[in-house]
């Protein structure tokens, strides 16, 4: 089985294109992203063809679990149907059927290359039930003071597709006890279907710094939807305007929300290899 290697700002998958393909694709996914004895990955995406759009995304997190949908990953699902020749190389914009509904993706094409990738993320879910977070049936979940192993930490909550809490930080990100607080927020029984949990810093109205704690994976450098979820969270607080850019481990991403419509996500996304499993 032919595969590539793609990351977009750290965050790293293993594509697949499984349109005539059949396999156990949860243990599958397990074996490939292991780091030391597989490939490497935070998750395996498969391409796959959609009734519905252009092309269907599957991705599968490094434990198995499957995902309902991933920015960065999206990022690198449209450099890759272009650059593999499985939609034209003019293409200016593809839709991709994921769990989460359609996303459309806008790729800027340099000499037959895909440089960089914008992507429709939807327009964020606020509502407790809708995220879900057992929190009651509330418009808008923000600076929830969840209890962690005696610890206050105070979040808001996102569904950009898939659920996300985030957590604002005076205090660089880098001094945050990601590792330690990550897995447990994550599974918190105040999340029925686990959580991504981001830390970020506001630096200015247009800057924040983050770090994220990705379900079923762990800490990754980037995160898309993760991001999203920051800058809605950060738009809904008021701290900062329309546009942002989010500094994660791995890179820069720009975001864009008017506090009514879809996100806008924009980043890179690099081919780092191919190869046969």
């Amino acid at each position: 089985m032919k595969f590539t290697k793609m990351q977009g700002t750290g965050n790293d998958f293993i594509l697949v294109d499984a349109r005539k393909l059949e396999a156990d694709w949860t243990r599958l996914a397990v074996a490939m992203c292991e780091r030391h004895f597989g490939v490497g990955a935070d998750g395996l995406i498969l391409v796959l063809d959609s009734k519905v759009a252009d092309f269907r995304m599957r991705i599968f997190n490094a434990d198995g679990s499957e995902a309902e949908m991933c920015g960065n990953g999206l990022r690198c699902f449209a450099k890759y149907v272009i650059e593999q020749g499985l939609a034209p190389k003019d293409s200016r914009e593809l839709t991709v059927e994921t769990l989460a509904g359609i996303n459309r993706v806008r790729p800027q094409v340099v000499g037959g290359s895909v440089a960089s990738v914008q992507v429709g993320m939807g327009v964020p879910k606020l509502k407790a039930t809708e995220i879900p977070v057992l929190a009651g049936a509330v418009d808008r979940v923000l600076d929830y003071p969840l209890i962690v192993d005696g610890r206050e930490v105070r979040v808001t909550c996102v569904s950009m597709g898939n659920p996300h809490a985030v957590c604002f930080v005076d205090q660089s990100v880098a001094d945050f006890p990601l590792a330690e607080l990550g897995p447990k927020v994550e599974h918190h029984p105040i999340f029925p279907n686990r959580v991504n949990f981001e830390v970020a810093c506001v630096l200015n109205r247009t800057q924040i710094e983050g770090r994220v704690w990705e379900r079923g994976v762990g800490e990754t450098l980037a995160c898309g939807s993760g991001a999203c979820a920051i800058a809605v969270a950060a738009r809904l607080h008021d701290y900062v305007g329309n546009e942002i850019d989010i500094t994660l481990p791995g890179g820069v991403l720009r975001l864009a929300w008017d506090g009514v419509g879809e996100v806008l996500l924009g980043g890179p996304a690099e081919t780092v290899f191919e190869g046969v499993w």
